[in-house]
C-alpha cells in the first residue's frame, strides 16, 4: 500500500502531525507498537496553558478528561515552601492515557489510518524513486512519500536513518493512586537531593486520581540507580496521603539533553521526544510536542503539494533548542545542595528563576508566599 506520509509513534507529536496531514488532504498512516495509544505512559500528562491556548485542537478536548490547575507550589529539602502563581496562567491536569486514546480517535476521524499493535523496524529509500518502503511484521510492504518519527526517546526511526539518537536521560517512577489528600490547587514539586539527585519528586491531583513521582539523572554509562519513591511519601506524609493502594507504575527514561544535532535527512523528520524536543529544566514536552507536531504536518503537506520546500532543509531551524534551560540544567546539577536551597527558596531571585522556569518570566506579582514548614 501506498501513502503520502507515514507518521512512526502515536505519541502526542505523532498524533498532531498525522492529523495535520490528513486535514491538508495527504493520506496518512500512522503505526503505533502498543495496543493502545495511552497504554504504558511516561508522562505525567500537565499540559500548560500556553498549549492550551495556541493548539487550537486542544479546544475539543471533552472536560471530563481534563482539571484546571492554578499553581505551583515549590517544596525547599526541608519542605518549607513557595507558592507560585502568574496572572490568568493555569495548567491542565490530564487523564494522559484516555486524552492520547480520543486523540487516536479524533485523527482516524480527520481520515487518518492508525494501525496500533505495528511495530517498526526500519524503512528504505525506495529505488530510483523519492520515497521509503516500511517492511511490517505481517509481510506488508508499504510505500511512503514521506516519514515523521514521533516514536519516543530510542526512536527507532531515527536508528534506521542515521539521525541523531538521545544521549542524556532522567529516569522516572510515578505511582497512580484512587487519590490522595493534598492541597488540589497546585503542582507539587519537592527539591531533595538525596532522592531524586539532579531533577525533582512531585505530587498532582489528576483526573479521577492521583500521581506521586520521582525522577533522577542519568549519568552517561551508568546505571539509572534506584529511586525511593516511599522515602518521598514517608517524608512528606503529612502534605500528600495517598488513599489505597497504587493502581498503576509507570516508569521510563526521559531524554533531557535538549534537541539533537542531527533531526532530519531528505523526506524525513524527528518530532517530539525521538528529537530530543523535552525541557531538560522540566522534562516538559507536550506542549512542544503538539505545536511542532501540527507544524511538521501541514510542513509536509505543503511541501508534498509543491507550496513549499522539503521541510527536513528548514523546519528544524524552528524547532526550540531550549538554550537557557539548559544553563539552568546545567548549574541544578553542578549545584544542587540541600543546605543552599533551604537558604534561597524565599529570596527574590529564587522566586524569578521558579517563575522562568514554570511560568516563562510571567511572573507572580506579589501573589508568592514563604511558608513555614508545618
Amino acid at each position: 500500500m501506498s501513502f503520502d506520509l507515514v507518521v512512526v509513534g502515536a505519541s502526542f507529536a505523532g498524533l498532531a502531525a498525522a492529523r495535520a496531514a490528513a486535514l491538508a488532504g495527504l493520506r496518512v498512516l500512522v503505526l503505533e507498537k502498543k495496543q493502545s495509544a495511552g497504554a504504558r505512559l511516561h508522562t505525567t500528562g500537565v499540559i500548560v496553558k500556553d498549549a492550551i491556548e495556541e493548539i487550537a485542537w486542544l479546544q475539543e478536548v471533552p472536560p471530563a478528561l481534563v482539571r484546571r490547575i492554578d499553581g505551583v507550589r515549590l517544596y525547599a529539602p526541608n519542605l518549607r515552601h513557595l507558592d507560585l502563581y502568574a496572572p490568568g496562567y493555569y495548567f491542565w491536569a490530564t487523564d494522559a492515557p484516555a486524552l492520547l486514546d480520543w486523540m487516536v480517535g479524533s485523527v482516524r476521524a480527520s481520515g487518518a489510518e492508525v494501525r496500533l499493535e505495528t511495530l517498526f523496524t526500519e524503512a528504505r529509500p525506495v529505488s530510483g524513486a523519492e520515497g521509503w518502503e516500511i517492511p511490517l511484521a505481517s509481510g506488508e510492504a508499504v510505500r511512503t512519500r514521506y516519514l515523521i518519527g514521533a516514536d519516543g526517546p530510542f526512536s527507532r526511526v531515527a536508528k534506521s536513518l542515521g539521525l541523531s539518537q538521545n544521549r542524556e536521560f532522567l529516569f522516572g517512577v510515578e505511582h497512580e493512586y484512587p487519590d490522595a489528600e493534598m492541597d488540589r490547587n497546585f503542582l507539587h514539586c519537592f527539591v531533595d537531593r538525596e532522592l531524586a539527585p539532579g531533577y525533582i519528586g512531585w505530587a498532582v491531583a489528576g483526573v479521577a486520581a492521583a500521581q506521586v513521582g520521582l525522577a533522577r539523572r542519568v549519568l552517561p554509562g551508568a546505571g539509572h540507580g534506584r529511586l525511593r519513591l516511599d522515602g518521598l511519601l514517608e517524608k512528606t506524609s503529612h502534605l500528600v496521603q495517598p488513599l489505597g493502594p497504587a493502581r498503576s507504575v509507570r516508569a521510563g527514561m526521559i531524554p533531557c539533553g535538549g534537541l539533537l544535532e542531527r533531526v532530519a535527512r531528505p523526506g524525513a523528520l524527528l518530532v517530539g521526544d525521538a528529537a530530543g524536543m523535552v525541557s531538560p529544566a522540566t522534562a516538559g514536552g507536550i506542549h512542544t510536542a503538539l505545536r511542532h507536531g501540527q507544524e511538521a504536518g501541514e510542513a509536509v503537506a505543503a511541501f508534498l503539494q509543491g507550496r513549499k520546500d522539503d521541510p527536513a532543509a528548514w523546519l528544524p531551524r524552528r524547532y526550540p533548542t531550549f538554550r537557557a534551560k539548559r544553563a539552568v540544567r546545567w548549574l541544578y546539577e553542578k549545584l544542587q545542595n540541600d543546605w543552599v536551597f533551604n537558604q534561597l527558596l524565599g529570596t527574590a531571585a529564587m522566586r524569578r528563576l521558579a517563575e522562568e522556569v514554570y511560568f516563562h518570566r510571567k511572573g507572580s506579582k506579589g501573589r508568592a508566599t514563604h511558608a513555614a514548614r508545618r
